[in-house]
Parts: C-alpha cells; structure tokens; sequence
C-alpha cells in the first residue's frame, strides 16, 4: 500500500482529493491530513507517509517551504495548485508530476500510479532541478530533466546546442557531445524551450540560438553549430534566422 498524506490549506480540497483517492486509486492508504507548513511537517514526521499531495499556497507558507525544512526527503511529492505559469514552467522542466485545481480524476490516478513507479533518487534529482529553478526566477541557470530508459540527466538548458526528431523520439545533442535519444516528440520540447533561446529552423531541427558558430545562406542554408554540427533550414526557418538577425544588428 501506497501511505498517503494530504497537505492542504483548505478542507473542502482536502475531502475532495481523499474522496477521489479512495474511489480511484485502491493502491493508497491514507494516513493523514494537514492544513499548512507547520501542521504538515509534524504530520510527516508522525505518519512517515510514501507520498505527499502538497498544495503550493497555504496560509502559512508553501509547499516549497515545507520541502525546504526536510533535510532528507524520503517520500514522493504531487503537487496541488492554481495555474501559476512561472511555477507550472519550472514543474515541467523539472518533469515533476503537479495537478491543477480543481483535481481531474482521471490526472490524479495517472499520477500516483507514476509515483508509484518513481525511484527515490530519480525523484531526489528532480526535486533538485525544481529548487534551483524556482530559486533562479531569472532563468540564468535553468535546469532540466531528461530522462530515457537507461538514465536520468539534470542539465543545464544552455548546454543544450540542438533538438533533432527522430521519429516518435527526439536526440538531445548536448555541447559536450552527448545525444541523448529520449521518447518525446520535437514538438514538446520546442513548446518547452521556446521561451529560453530556442528556435525550430526545421520540422526536425530546434536549436539554441546562443550555440550558433555560423549560418551559411546557400542551398536553402546551413547552420554550424559551436561544437561543428551542421543543421538544415527549412525556408520557413530561412525566412525567421533572416528576420531575427535583423534585429540582432538594429
């Protein structure tokens, strides 16, 4: 059994997330509830709960706050909250699991069963590039996840040179010369990282804007990469380099 803890500042959201558990996911037993930081940090240390739904804003604090007390974390977290673009953002760098309010059913149960299935230190390091997003709101030092089916990485968005698709996959090229082939489309990566830098040249190519050595315009056009490697654009992609070098040099 899966022991399960409620952290949230309001009761009526607290009855509802235990409602839909009990109903949905058979695999959780809960072993509590608390209405904010300090009432859930004692709540923690008394039930030694497997997993924390964690609401992000309370009366006394955040769940961050709460997080940032534990010295050891030992538990999985699903984060509760109201839509915050700048938290949800470092959410999904982060590839940590949250749940808008109000809690769809169907959300929920997919995500205690990942939980479940979440290794402890995969979720260390994911919470890892969760406080260091959050902790940076310039976005100096972004982190990432990305994860395949041997290993996790934690990076740096700016040593990200390029994206390139691969089918159902995506290759992570890295300025150190990694690729990292991932199971994700282009597409959520260029959703992803299109507010850091990264532009899409080609239905299979997003690069990072910071890592370009050299665009030669002939034969449609060529990118070198600072690590060498050369990227095709497609017209499109042409036509938005052009554009954007233009108003680099105005």
């Amino acid at each position: 059994m899966l022991r399960t803890l409620i952290i949230d500042d309001e009761k009526p959201a607290r009855n509802t997330l235990s409602g839909l558990l009990k109903k949905i996911c058979p695999q959780v037993m809960l072993v509590g509830e608390a209405d904010g930081v300090k009432t859930g940090l004692h709540a923690i240390r008394e039930n030694s709960p497997d997993l924390v739904l964690l609401d992000i804003k309370m009366d006394d604090g955040t769940g961050f706050d709460l997080l940032h007390q534990i010295e050891n974390i030992n538990f999985k977290v699903i984060f509760i909250t109201a839509y915050e673009e700048f938290a949800i953002k470092a959410f999904e760098f982060s590839a940590i699991d949250y749940i808008l309010k109000p809690v769809n059913p169907e959300k929920l149960e997919k995500a205690v069963k990942q939980a479940e299935r979440l290794k402890q230190h995969v979720f260390i390091t994911q919470i890892s590039a969760l406080k260091a997003n959050l902790e940076d709101p310039g976005n100096q030092n972004k982190k990432i996840i990305i994860k395949n089916r041997e290993s996790i990485f934690l990076l740096n968005v700016d040593d990200i040179l390029h994206c390139e698709s691969d089918g159902s996959y995506t290759i992570v090229e890295t300025k150190d010369n990694q690729k990292i082939i991932v199971s994700k489309v282009l597409k959520e990566y260029d959703k992803l990282l299109s507010e850091s830098g990264f532009i899409r040249i080609h239905r299979s190519h997003l690069i990072n804007l910071k890592h370009i050595k050299r665009f030669d315009k002939q034969d449609g056009g060529i990118l070198l990469m600072s690590n060498n490697t050369r990227v095709p654009v497609s017209t499109t992609g042409r036509v938005r380099l052009l554009e954007l070098f233009e108003e680099l040099e105005g």
